[in-house]
């Protein structure tokens, strides 16, 4: 079978076609089992964050908060695939594993490890961290070390990882402060037992909507991992067209798994997030799952790889400034940033000492 005819059969890309890939090549089922050890360990600690400020406002108990995150990112991994794969595109794109099938599947199983290994580490501590990050920097270390440099980055895509570090920040944080001097306007007048009510059941919807959205955006992320690494054992290179029509069976694989990471963990991360940082009442922390809502609408449509727990933290900042900047527990927060800060390079550091060691072993 020629390239183009194997081209043609991979963009109908089925169930099967995949199972006989894992079957003859035991790599690639490594790399598989790693992608949803991710996903697992992505479930548990950033999708939590979806669900935090419910659970700080005892709008929801931390268990039914967590059954519904679960749901909701199932379902919206589902819906925006279908309509939009843009984040899927930016992950496969962004570095280059170059031509020898065997050792780029051995760096991209290094680029998994670091990062199971740096986020449930993270997840042990209780910090917060960003698995999208992770993700972007055990990829980016791998890929540096298979290509011995950093022109195995593909700097057009990478930026883009840049561009949702500072949209999420600046917007979550604007979208919360502004939310809330409009909402508390709106309803200054209002009876306050009435709006307390309303703005339960409206956080609940608008925590509901930020699970619905990181679902999409970090789901699509694993699915370019699935993507490239069968591209890589079928010797079919990294062309984008793969990306064009993402297989159901992969949605609903990611979703699933996505889904169970989230229903058994998560409660460790709610509380550092949602309750640690600054105390919320009913309507402030609708205005801060709203702002964390709509920042992640617009970064998944824009292709633009994000953490969901950057956007949520900076949004609960921005409306904790809004109603007293006193009140902002700000040293949470630069833990946190320090953090984020540290994952680039460490678990960047990590892929690539990974990625050389496997090299040499395998």
């Amino acid at each position: 079978m020629g390239l183009d005819s194997t081209m043609e059969g991979f963009l109908d890309l089925s169930w099967s076609f995949f199972f006989a890939q894992l079957l003859s090549n035991p790599l690639l089922l490594v790399v598989a089992i790693l992608n949803i050890g991710v996903i697992i360990v992505n479930g548990a600690t950033d999708a939590p964050n979806a669900i935090a400020t419910a659970v700080s406002t005892r709008a929801m108990r931390p268990r039914h908060a967590i059954i519904m995150a679960a749901i909701c990112n199932f379902i919206g991994l589902l819906v925006i695939s279908f309509v939009s794969p843009a984040v899927a595109q930016t992950i496969f794109g962004m570095v280059d594993f170059g031509g020898n099938s065997h050792q780029a599947l051995v760096a991209l199983m290094a680029a998994m490890v670091a990062i199971i290994v740096w986020g449930a580490t993270a997840w042990w501590f209780g910090i917060p961290t960003s698995q999208s990050h992770s993700l972007i920097a055990g990829l980016t270390g791998a890929a540096i070390a298979l290509m011995n440099g950093v022109d195995a980055i593909n700097w057009s895509e990478w930026v883009k990882v840049i561009y949702g570090i500072v949209l999420s920040t600046l917007m979550g944080f604007a979208l919360g402060w502004i939310n809330f001097k409009v909402i508390r306007r709106l309803f200054a007048n209002a009876n306050r037992q009435n709006a307390n009510v309303f703005f339960r059941w409206a956080q609940i919807i608008a925590g509901a909507g930020v699970a619905f959205m990181h679902g999409a955006q970090d789901g699509q992320k694993f699915m370019g991992i699935f993507i490239l690494a069968i591209m890589m054992a079928a010797g079919l290179g990294m062309s984008t067209d793969a990306l064009s029509s993402l297989p159901i069976w992969l949605m609903l694989l990611c979703a699933l798994t996505m889904g169970v990471g989230t229903a058994v963990g998560g409660e460790r991360i709610i509380k550092s997030v949602g309750v640690d940082m600054v105390k919320l009442e009913a309507f402030q922390g609708f205005a801060a799952s709203l702002s964390t809502c709509v920042s992640l609408a617009v970064a998944t449509f824009g292709g633009l790889p994000v953490s969901t727990t950057h956007t949520n933290t900076t949004a609960i900042m921005g409306v904790g400034a809004a109603k007293n900047p006193k009140g902002v527990k700000w040293s949470i927060a630069i833990d946190m940033v320090k953090t984020w800060v540290l994952t680039f390079p460490g678990c960047g550091l990590l892929g690539f000492i990974c990625a050389k060691l496997f090299l040499i072993i395998l």
